[in-house]
């Protein structure tokens, strides 16, 4: 994998991901330009995007009767140095067989890079909400 990342204002820059083109910076609070998400933003958007994406592909592999997944992201910021001690996926989704569906979500975080990433090096949890919606 390749990322091209170049500066595209005072505050901000800009990534070249294959076809892509996405702009990070920091809101206007932080003294930026707020004309993107900020770097942990992203990150924290990655690790959904990775979870949900192998989370389909599981779902779609099994002909599963699961649809409107949906994550929810939480993330605890830590100091010196700045960074993030603890992340909780949490899912939902609407399904009929709770069984099957943690099935799933073990499946998808074994095979989301992300995950397997951080998973000796920060507090990460993944869960699914209480009852289907």
């Amino acid at each position: 994998m390749n990322i091209k990342i170049t500066q595209s204002t005072e505050s901000a820059c800009e990534s070249k991901i294959r076809d892509h083109h996405l702009t990070c910076d920091r809101p206007v609070e932080k003294e930026g330009g707020n004309d993107g998400p900020m770097g942990g933003e992203y990150f924290l958007m990655g690790l959904g995007g990775c979870f949900t994406s192998n989370l389909l592909a599981a779902i779609k592999s099994r002909s599963a009767d699961v649809s409107n997944v949906e994550l929810t992201i939480n993330a605890t910021l830590a100091e010196n140095p700045a960074r993030f001690s603890k992340i909780e996926v949490e899912v939902s989704a609407q399904y009929q067989d709770r069984g099957l569906m943690e099935k799933l979500l073990i499946i998808a975080e074994r095979g989301c890079i992300i995950a397997n990433t951080l998973k000796n090096e920060v507090e990460l949890s993944v869960s699914l909400s209480s009852t289907p919606e």
